[in-house]
């Protein structure tokens, strides 16, 4: 047993020698900046934010002229046919009667430069609305994604500062133990104690390292989780900063969430689908087009073959009105409108669902300040018994019973306080979010 306890102090002091020597202790601040930064499903975001805003910009561009240059050559082994009434060649030719005849030569060439220029169409500017508006929710996403990467942070973040406190209180409740161990030994060598007292103790440690060893595991987890949403290397040496701070006076200036304001703009965007497809039914079209080019007419047989251009230009208005177009149109509008009608309802549902969280998230957050305040005394009260009763159980005058009880009660008192922190650094995070803030806004 004492080639154990010098191995557990050895362990002990090279744990807390790990602890001393830290390179960089990384603050919540700093891993959320970082990933931020580094972090994949950011970049990801922001690059789906980038396509958003290029269609918004290739949408604007259909209002600018079209110029466009075209050519075409055609050689025809067999001129077109029509046929000619023959009474354009003989007056007095019955009527109904026709003859045949080839027009043209076999080379025609064409070349021109055409140009287009939208005048008024109600569905270009409803699109070029729609997808500004789509460019904004995509811009809302991205602040979502990154809202909802520094929350996880936080969470991971005050998690592994819970189980480093755990690991805290493990080992000063094993040197507690290991001491009372070796009291108990002390005893039984003098036939003051029972054998089965050092197994109680024994088992006692046991169970202890061996919890000690499944919290240093889902440390371990927690630290790779984090590297991962950070966006660093799994190999790369990551220490937390352990001291675990937290307010118990916070003021949080209420915004709307996110959620709230990607509504909103849903919203803007079904109102702005359905302007355009009322328009698209009753204004019409309007685009001025303009076309100069060549056109090049040859002829390669004899007696006389040639080769001839002839220029070709007009300006035209085109005019568009829809007049009917079946009933499509119409139920889309229907559609559009139990869209809206969704979408009011679900703010309201989301107003009415934030109201709720933010107050249970107050009631969670008042509730563990009262259970963190207690439980320190219940800590101090606990040390102080437990002391007490080692030094009755070495005087004789308490039962190694009354020493595990006084020492589960410590334990209880210390996990008491580890959850109660645990529950209103939760609760924070939640109202923090509810009112629209970040992690950091806490601090």
């Amino acid at each position: 047993m004492k080639n154990t306890l010098k191995l557990f102090f050895a362990l002990f002091t090279l744990f807390v020698g790990k602890q001393t020597v830290l390179s960089q202790e990384w603050t919540l601040k700093q891993c959320i900046d970082t990933a931020l930064v580094k972090n994949k499903t950011i970049q990801l975001s922001k690059n789906n934010n980038a396509i958003s805003e290029e269609r918004w910009l290739e949408t604007k561009a259909s209002l600018l002229p079209k110029l466009s240059l075209n050519a075409e050559y055609k050689y025809f082994t067999d001129l077109p046919t029509q046929l000619m009434p023959l009474s354009t060649f003989n007056p007095s030719a019955p009527e109904g009667q026709f003859k045949e005849a080839q027009f043209g030569v076999p080379h025609n060439i064409n070349a021109n430069f055409q140009l287009l220029v939208p005048l008024y169409n109600p569905q270009l500017y409803g699109a070029i609305k729609s997808t500004e508006l789509a460019n904004q929710l995509s811009q809302l996403q991205t602040t979502k994604v990154e809202e909802q990467l520094s929350f996880d942070i936080a969470n991971i973040f005050y998690s592994a500062q819970i189980i480093h406190s755990q690991l805290q209180f493990i080992d000063s409740n094993l040197l507690n133990s290991l001491k009372v161990l070796t009291r108990v030994q002390k005893l039984h060598e003098q036939l003051l104690s029972k054998g089965t007292d050092v197994q109680k103790i024994e088992l006692q440690i046991q169970q202890l390292s061996s919890q000690k060893h499944q919290l240093e595991a889902n440390y371990l987890q927690l630290l790779n989780a984090l590297k991962f949403a950070i966006g660093i290397p799994l190999d790369s040496n990551l220490q937390l900063k352990h001291t675990i701070e937290y307010s118990t006076s916070i003021e949080l200036e209420s915004k709307p969430i996110i959620e709230l304001k990607m509504n909103a703009l849903q919203y803007e965007l079904q109102k702005n689908e359905l302007k355009t497809l009322n328009h698209s039914r009753f204004l019409p079209s309007l685009n001025l087009m303009a076309n100069y080019g060549t056109m090049g007419l040859g002829y390669d047989q004899q007696p006389s073959n040639f080769l001839n251009f002839y220029p070709i230009g007009f300006a035209a208005v085109q005019f568009s009105y829809p007049i009917f177009s079946g009933t499509q149109t119409l139920r889309k509008i229907n559609q559009k409108q139990f869209e809206l009608q969704n979408s009011q309802l679900q703010r309201v549902i989301l107003e009415e669902q934030n109201a709720m969280q933010i107050r249970n998230a107050n009631q969670q957050r008042s509730n563990a300040l009262e259970t963190i305040a207690t439980s320190k005394d219940q800590i101090s009260f606990a040390q102080i018994i437990y002391q007490q009763t080692q030094l009755h159980y070495s005087l004789g005058s308490a039962s190694l019973t009354d020493v595990l009880l006084s020492d589960n009660a410590l334990r209880e008192a210390q996990q008491t306080q580890l959850s109660a922190i645990i529950s209103y650094l939760k609760a924070t995070l939640e109202l923090t979010k509810l009112t629209g803030n970040t992690p950091l806004s806490n601090q």
